[in-house]
């Protein structure tokens, strides 16, 4: 006996789920003709949307129970074929509605989406079937939150269910009607006409129990009579509607929402949550809205009589003077009252105009669209519009803003919300940190697929492989885009987005060359207008084989180098690198169309011909033992080596980095850098290198050190004067000095030198305060003018000195 009940259960759980028929059923049936009936649901009538009175208060009983009276109700619970899900369908429906998917709001999305598939299926089927709008050619989604209830109700007039098609699409975890409706059309060679199909995977529906407790749904569909649909996620019942065809076609669902997700029955969190995922379905939805308006209503008859009544008890005195005055009998007294009114308020106005052809669209609708994307008042500075196709068709619509937000930069490198990724319209999301990379995270923008493979909650993308063809097509037509943008905008732009597009080209090394097309420097050929590397390149010498350039702190400080001297009194053009990322930029840049790059302030550099050479030959030789003096004598701790220059012209010294090494400006953006580590073993190396020392050949202090050189090479003095050579070479050069005390005594010692001063002398010692003020008072009555007056004397030859 025991084996038999352990075959009949496995047999039970194989069915899939329990069908039973209440024992009364056939009774019930003869019994339906006698309920009342109940009138016809108000929303489905353009009547019903009227806010009159009346229209409210019978609003109001309509949405009581869903729309059915108690009998109706009970008739709808004996009438009901009740099924149960199986075990392991139980246990899916726990991990959809708890694991799938990650955030509550979503359901909203999902539902929409499925009454837009709704909408689109009965408008390709109107294409073949003239009759298939009969029922009501409105295509619509309304959406109506009873707050009193607690229940959520959208509706729609697609294409509706069947009986069989409640069973078979709600009753079946992961039965997607719109993947078969497809498959239908495919068969059919109709294919590119369902392109606008959302559906995928057939678990949006459950969605729904993330927030309700409940879920009933009533669909009437051309080919059947109207049913209702209800499930507690345990199990689910289908009977035919008792009210008959109140939706003439189309699906209400009603969301019996529990005690948490209370919040998503607000009108305003409502209408936050269709314009975040579905603003661009390509049908209007409309949320039953409450508006507060002044109007004027007619007095009612009892407060006239009163007013009537107060002014008979008023007798003017003075009979005669009284003037009769006309009364306009006709026009009836009114009063100003405060009403709420609800009607259908269409939420979705904007479009998606990405779908359209960009020569149909105007200026004006792609700078509306701009403003209702980012909620910005200003139009962007530039846009493209464009269909990718290959490995991933896609659509997208990108702007540049005019302005780029003050925290941008703190902001750098983490993810941003400016590309909003739609699948058939419907957005996916927005939180991305591959979709772009950091140096463009300023662009706003869509991007709309029809074929990009999401997981099943649509949250996420499967394959990264498709994410980064996406990527890269985006920064193409992003990077021309910017090319194309004219002189006078470019300005503009190149103000905000300059640091931007250096970073991309520090950063980015495919599109480097793209990059370093769009770059922009200030130069020695013009004092107001920024230069390209491609104008440059334009104005150089016919044998200038480099472009040369210069970093700084600031335009003067770049200006006035010692580096720069003799390039700008011959005539080439210096490009002056005042931007802190400004010379990382161009270290990453090898060369740029053929021409390399060098900077002035680094070893290698060169502008003479054969003949400088022979001349430049020849100083080597006759100041070569000053140059050998200073590297093995007076500065052999400091210089690594010392020569005779090419590039000074008026200054007696300089200080050249190494062709790998750290320019002064290097060295002051590295120890500026608040976020380096206090023992940096590299960034110790390269401050710690020592530099070339190049000396001016022609002029008067070197050619004199010279000579004392020559004449004794142990002079004191001449050793003095190479070291404070040294020190203000360092300055000159940008660089920072490290022994400042020793730097300021040198040139103290020179003062006193220069104005007779001895050496020897010092500084009086400040008198103690607390003596003083006693001496001052026991000899107070001695105190002479003469001895004031002397003593104000030296005071003042002491502040002179």
């Amino acid at each position: 006996m025991k084996n038999k009940f352990i075959l009949v259960f496995a047999l039970f759980l194989l069915t899939g789920f329990h069908y039973c028929v209440g024992e009364n059923s056939a009774d019930g049936e003869n019994d339906s003709e006698n309920v009342v009936k109940v009138d016809d649901d108000l929303g489905s009538s353009r009547e019903g949307s009227r806010t009159d009175d009346g229209a409210v208060k019978r609003e109001e009983e309509a949405i009581k129970l869903d729309g059915l009276n108690v009998a109706q109700i009970k008739e709808l619970r004996d009438k009901a074929e009740k099924f149960v899900f199986q075990a392991e369908v139980n246990r899916m429906m726990k991990l959809i509605i708890n694991s799938l998917y990650r955030n509550k709001e979503i359901f909203l999305r999902e539902l929409i989406s499925n009454a837009s598939d709704a909408l689109d299926k009965i408008r390709l089927l109107s294409l073949t079937d003239k009759n298939a709008l009969d029922a009501t050619e409105e295509l619509v989604i309304r959406i109506k939150a009873d707050k009193d209830n607690h229940v959520l109700h959208i509706t729609d007039t697609g294409v509706g269910m069947t009986k069989q098609d409640l069973v078979n699409n709600l009753g079946t975890i992961a039965k997607s009607g719109t993947s078969e409706f497809f498959n239908k059309l495919t068969e059919s060679a109709s294919s590119h006409d369902a392109s606008d199909l959302i559906g995928q995977f057939g678990v949006g529906f459950y969605s729904a129990f993330l927030v309700a407790d409940r879920i009933v749904v009533t669909s009437k569909h051309n080919d059947d009579k109207q049913h209702i649909w209800e499930s507690d996620a345990a199990s689910f019942s289908v009977v035919e509607d008792p009210r008959g065809d109140t939706l003439k076609r189309g699906t209400t669902i009603s969301l019996y929402m529990k005690e948490e997700a209370y919040d998503f029955l607000e009108q305003d969190t409502v209408r936050t949550l269709i314009l975040k995922y579905s603003q661009f379905i390509n049908f209007s939805i409309y949320l039953w809205n409450s508006k507060t308006e002044t109007v004027e209503e007619p007095v009612e008859e009892e407060e006239k009589d009163e007013s009537a009544d107060g002014e008979d008890k008023i007798v003017d005195e003075d009979e005669e003077g009284k003037v009769e005055e006309e009364k306009d009998e006709d026009k009836p007294k009114t009063k100003k009252v405060e009403k709420t009114t609800w009607d259908w308020d269409l939420v979705n106005d904007s479009k998606p105009i990405w779908t359209r052809k960009p020569a149909e669209i105007e200026d004006a609708e792609y700078d509306q669209f701009y403003k209702s994307l980012t909620k910005e008042h200003d139009t962007p500075l530039s846009k493209i519009h464009f269909v990718a196709e290959g490995e991933v068709t896609f659509k997208s619509l990108l702007f540049v803003p005019r302005a780029q937000p003050q925290d941008h930069f703190n902001r750098y490198g983490k993810k941003n919300e400016n590309i909003k990724l739609y699948v058939r319209r419907v957005f996916i999301t927005d939180d991305f940190q591959d979709m772009m990379p950091s140096y463009l995270s300023f662009i706003r923008g869509v991007v709309d697929s029809d074929d990009l493979p999401l997981n099943v909650s649509r949250e996420t993308l499967q394959q990264h492989k498709l994410l980064k063809v996406i990527k890269k097509k985006l920064v193409r037509k992003t990077l021309d885009m910017i090319k194309k943008i004219n002189d006078k905008d470019y300005e503009n732009f190149w103000k905000e987005y300059s640091t931007n597009i250096k970073l991309g080209l520090i950063e980015d090394s495919v599109n480097r060359s793209r990059l370093a097309k769009l770059l922009r420097f200030q130069s020695s050929n013009s004092k107001d207008a920024f230069t390209s590397l491609a104008g440059y390149v334009e104005r150089m010498k016919p044998k200038q084989e480099h472009v040369y350039y210069i970093a700084g702190a600031s335009r003067e400080e770049v200006e006035t180098s010692p580096f720069v001297e003799k390039l700008l009194r011959k005539g080439y053009e210096v490009l002056y690198l005042i931007e802190a990322v400004d010379e990382y930029c161009v270290n990453s840049l090898p060369e740029f169309e053929g021409k390399k790059f060098q900077n002035v302030a680094k070893e290698g550099f060169t502008i003479g011909d054969s003949k400088s050479k022979e001349v430049l030959d020849k100083l080597n030789e006759r100041f070569e033992p000053l140059t050998k003096w200073l590297e093995e004598n007076a500065l052999k701790d400091k210089i690594q080596k010392a020569k005779v220059s090419e590039r000074l012209s008026d200054s007696p010294c300089a200080l050249v980095a190494g062709m790998f090494g750290w320019t002064a400006n290097m060295e002051r953006l590295a120890v500026s850098n608040a976020h380096s580590k206090t023992h940096d073993s590299q960034k110790d190396f390269y401050l710690n290198q020592k530099k070339t020392l190049e000396i001016n050949p022609r002029h008067p202090l070197i050619k004199e050190l010279l000579n004392r050189v020559e004449t004794d090479k142990n002079d004191e003095t001449a050793k003095k004067m190479a070291q404070v050579l040294f020190e203000t070479a360092t300055l000159r050069s940008g660089y920072m000095l490290k022994d400042t005390v020793g730097f300021a005594e040198r040139i103290e010692t020179m003062m006193r030198q220069t104005l007779g001063i001895s050496l020897d002398e010092k500084a009086d010692e400040e008198p103690d305060l607390e003596e003083s003020a006693e001496t001052t008072g026991e000899n107070a009555e001695d105190f002479s003018a003469e001895d004031e007056n002397e003593e104000i004397g030296r005071a003042s030859c002491r502040e002179r000195v």
